[in-house]
C-alpha cells in the first residue's frame, strides 16, 4: 500500500531519493539462470476475480478495477508492507522504498520497478489481456530477485485473475541476528504477503462492484516452487510455476 503520509517526511524522501544511485543486487541478464536447482525459490500465486462476459475488458469491470490497485501498489496490505515513492513519476521509472514489519521489527527495503507489460496476448492458444509490472531488488535488501503482479483476462469465456511472479533467493547480510531471523521466519512472511495481497486485491475488487460480497473465494496458495491451486470443486491441484511465453 502505499504511504503518502510518509512521503511527507523528510527522513523519507531523503531515503527514496537515495535509491537512484542504487543498482540492483542481482544480474537480471542472467534470469535463465535463476532455477530451483541453483537455489532459487520460483513462486506463482493466481487469484480469481469476479469474472466479465467474454470479449475485451470492460471500462467499469473488475479487470480495470485491479489494474489500477495493481498500479497504485493498493494491494498489499499495510499491515505489513507500506510504499514510499513519488506518484508524479512514470510507473516504469520508479523507485519504490518498501517500509517492511517484521515479527516486531521495521526494515526500509530499496526496490526499483523494471518492466510494464501492457498486452494482447495467446497463451496456450487462448487470447488473454495482460497488464502488470515488476519490481527488482536494489542493494541493501533483505532479498534478490524480482516479483511481478498482473492482471489477467481470458477473452474466449471473460475470466479475470490476478498474478503473482518471483524468483527470490536470500541477499548477503551483514547483521547475524538479521540473518538468522530471516533464515528462520522470511520465507514465511515471503508466502504471507502474497496470500495476502491475494485476499485483499479481491476483497477491493468486488467491493468497488458493489456485489457486496468480500470473501476471498478459491485462495491459490504456493508452496516451495510448486503453485497449488482449489479447482472449482475445492480440491487442490499442483501446477510448476510457468509464465506468458513459456514452453510446455
Amino acid at each position: 500500500m502505499a504511504d503518502e503520509r510518509l512521503l511527507k517526511t523528510a527522513a523519507a524522501r531523503k531515503a527514496l531519493d537515495e535509491l537512484h544511485d542504487k543498482s540492483f543486487n542481482f544480474d537480471p541478464s542472467r534470469r535463465h539462470e535463476f532455477t530451483a536447482e541453483q537455489g532459487w525459490r520460483i513462486d506463482e500465486y493466481r487469484q480469481p476475480l469476479p469474472a466479465e462476459p467474454p470479449g475485451p475488458p470492460l471500462s467499469d469491470g473488475s479487470w480495470e478495477l485491479a489494474r489500477r490497485l495493481v498500479a497504485d501498489y493498493e494491494f498489499t496490505d499495510p499491515r505489513i508492507v507500506r510504499a514510499v515513492y513519488h506518484p508524479e513519476r512514470p510507473l516504469a521509472d520508479r523507485d519504490m522504498l518498501l517500509r517492511a514489519r517484521f515479527y516486531g521489527l521495521t526494515f526500509h527495503l530499496g526496490v526499483r520497478v523494471g518492466g510494464v507489460v501492457d498486452d494482447t496476448c495467446p497463451v496456450d492458444g487462448r487470447m488473454v489481456r495482460v497488464w502488470g509490472w515488476n519490481y527488482r531488488t536494489l542493494q541493501g535488501h533483505l532479498e534478490m530477485g524480482q516479483m511481478e503482479f498482473e492482471v489477467w483476462k481470458w477473452l474466449d469465456d471473460g475470466a479475470v485473475e490476478f498474478r503473482i511472479g518471483s524468483f527470490s533467493r536470500p541477499a548477503s547480510i551483514a547483521n547475524p541476528l538479521v540473518r538468522l531471523g530471516f533464515r528462520l521466519f522470511g520465507r514465511h512472511m515471503q508466502v504471507k504477503f502474497a496470500r495476502r495481497a491475494c485476499a485483499r486485491i479481491r476483497r477491493l475488487t468486488v467491493a468497488a462492484l458493489g456485489r457486496g460480497d468480500s470473501s476471498v473465494g478459491h485462495v491459490l496458495l504456493a508452496r516451495d516452487n510448486v503453485t497449488v491451486a482449489t479447482d472449482a470443486s475445492g480440491h487442490l491441484s499442483h501446477r510448476h510455476p510457468r509464465r506468458r511465453g513459456a514452453q510446455a
